[in-house]
């Protein structure tokens, strides 16, 4: 798995918790090469964990020929590796840093599957659901499935970059599935890490309006949404990893509220928000996406945690 260099840079989920739960599923049966933070360890999942865990290499996020020799005789590769959308203000530089972390990987990556080696039968491509842009009111916002268009602002415009830049791989015979995924619920860091205190603290409340779409997905699903994709041969193509629930920002902070029994009463209102966050306040935390994972049911994914309650309460 390739994701990025530390767990504050992983996006909403940590990437070292997701590649920890992918590799520790009973359901994995996978030879998996990946990178954890600019390092790579290979693992053996099908002969199970050696007594001292998976071993570790570093990896600068470009240099192909050191990432080729991973890749070698691994059966899949999970392309995670980005800097963290929500790590820090959306200054022209740290939105460059947000592109070029993953379109290098990306390349890098394209260009180590084409050495001689024995290659990965698939890759999981990482992407978000901010491909389709972003809506303020889930009144008004379309239902967006994997046949959606890509939308406008800066999350669109680098998702499908960071789509395309392993595009390639498919014209050297690797199967290849990008996730589009939501935020993920799950305990131990992310984005519930970062509310838990506040609510925890009474001082919970809506986010601006609290109507706008609020799109997610629990661990555990997008750990076995992964592994699904692994284990079918045949798919390939967008998928949405996104629980089948609509849900409003409101509908999660009361939800989160009614799990810590505590009261959901303090606004933060939108031009506070647009003050401290600038441009990301507006794609982030004050406007989101209504999408179904449409192409994961079709062909028989059971979510574990369909619904806000259930993921919460988990």
């Amino acid at each position: 798995m390739i994701t990025s260099a530390d767990t504050k840079k992983a996006g909403l989920c940590p990437g070292s918790r997701l590649w920890r739960e992918v590799i520790s599923s009973e359901e994995a049966g996978w030879k998996t090469a990946y990178n954890q933070n600019w390092k790579a360890p290979v693992l053996d999942l099908a002969k199970g964990f050696s007594p001292t865990g998976p071993e570790y290499q570093l990896w600068d996020g470009q240099d192909h020929s050191s990432l080729s020799q991973l890749l070698n005789g691994a059966d899949a590769v999970i392309n995670l590796l980005g800097e963290n959308i929500a790590a820090k203000r959306w200054s022209s530089v740290q939105k460059e840093r947000i592109i070029s972390s993953r379109l290098l990987a990306g390349q890098a990556l394209v260009i180590a599957l084409q050495m001689p080696i024995v290659k990965p039968k698939v890759l999981i491509q990482a992407s978000a659901i901010g491909y389709y842009g972003f809506w303020p009111e889930s009144a008004s916002a379309p239902d967006c499935t994997e046949d959606s268009p890509v939308g406008s602002g800066f999350l669109a415009t680098t998702t499908i970059q960071w789509e395309r830049s392993t595009q390639q791989a498919e014209h050297l015979g690797l199967r290849r599935c990008i996730i589009r995924t939501a935020p993920v619920l799950g305990l131990g860091g992310g984005m519930l890490a970062k509310l838990l205190p506040v609510f925890q603290l009474g001082l919970g409340g809506p986010v601006g309006t609290g109507r706008q779409p609020f799109a997610w997905i629990h661990l555990d699903d997008e750990v076995a949404g992964i592994l699904f994709l692994l284990d079918h041969e045949e798919l390939s193509g967008p998928f949405n990893l996104v629980a089948p629930e609509h849900s409003t920002m409101n509908d999660f902070v009361q939800s989160l509220g009614k799990v810590l029994k505590r009261p959901v009463w303090l606004p933060v209102p939108s031009p506070l928000l647009r003050l401290g966050f600038g441009d990301m306040a507006d794609e982030l935390l004050l406007a989101g996406q209504k999408a179904s994972p449409v192409r994961l049911l079709e062909h028989g994914f059971v979510f574990r945690h369909p619904t806000l309650d259930s993921a919460l309460f988990a």
